[in-house]
């Protein structure tokens, strides 16, 4: 297999070099490095790569994966954060809330309010983000644009949430250029939320990107990344 610490350091300069043709500061874009079907050894050897942020997709793989961590390396697992990046279902939000860091999809008011109900149970601030379907697949979840607009100011005011920004996966698309206008779109919904003043001043990040579209994502703003593949190689089919 490809040597982990060389394909996170390729990804990265790709990742600095569209911040700065874009004019923007490469250290406003940051890496999560997707774990989804990856083996705790390959985890485990990103770490010592220096790699500090992980993603998942399920909630039960996760928590077994951050105790495997914690266990082989107890020296830093304080040190790396988990984010959840998949379909949450509500009945899962309990386990959800304290493992992860940032819950980048939520994708409901509903799930929202469980979220903070969750959150407010073990007395610690969630940070989330707000899931929008951007191409308006109906196979996907999240909010629409409009819908997001509307609910935002709600979901900013629960007590026991902080509302960082908005994440999407546009339409599945072989080339990159196909999903600047939906990026685009993000961050014009982002800006707009703020303009009207729908959420507080922590609301910034757009999270978007991946392995075949990242570069194109930060030249329109994002400033989470969530790339799997070209940094742990084809996963296993699950």
């Amino acid at each position: 297999m490809a040597s982990i610490a060389g394909n996170a350091r390729a990804v990265r300069d790709r990742a600095d070099a569209a911040a700065r043709r874009s004019g923007r500061n490469p250290a406003e874009v940051r890496l999560v490095a997707v774990t989804k079907a990856v083996p705790d050894g390959r985890i485990l050897e990103a770490i010592d790569a220096g790699l500090r942020v992980f993603g998942e997709n399920y909630v039960q793989e996760a928590t077994r994966k951050i105790a495997a961590v914690a266990r082989e390396r107890p020296d830093l697992a304080s040190g790396i954060a988990w984010h959840f990046i998949g379909t949450l279902q509500r009945n899962k939000a309990r386990h959800a809330v304290g493992a992860f860091e940032v819950i980048h999809s939520v994708d409901s008011i509903a799930l929202a309010r469980e979220i903070d109900k969750r959150a407010q149970a073990i007395g610690r601030t969630q940070r989330i983000l707000l899931e929008v379907n951007v191409g308006g697949e109906a196979t996907k979840t999240g909010f629409t644009p409009e819908a997001a607009l509307a609910e935002a100011p709600a979901i900013d005011a629960l007590a026991r949430l902080r509302l960082l920004g908005l994440m999407a996966v546009p339409p599945a698309a072989e080339d990159p250029e196909k999903s600047r206008q939906r990026f685009r779109a993000l961050r014009e919904l982002r800006d707009e939320i703020r303009r009207r003043g729908a959420a507080g001043e922590a609301f910034r990040d757009l999270s978007m990107g991946m392995t075949h579209d990242f570069e194109v994502a930060i030249e329109e703003g994002a400033t989470w990344i969530r790339v799997g593949t070209a940094i742990f190689g084809e996963r296993p089919s699950v």
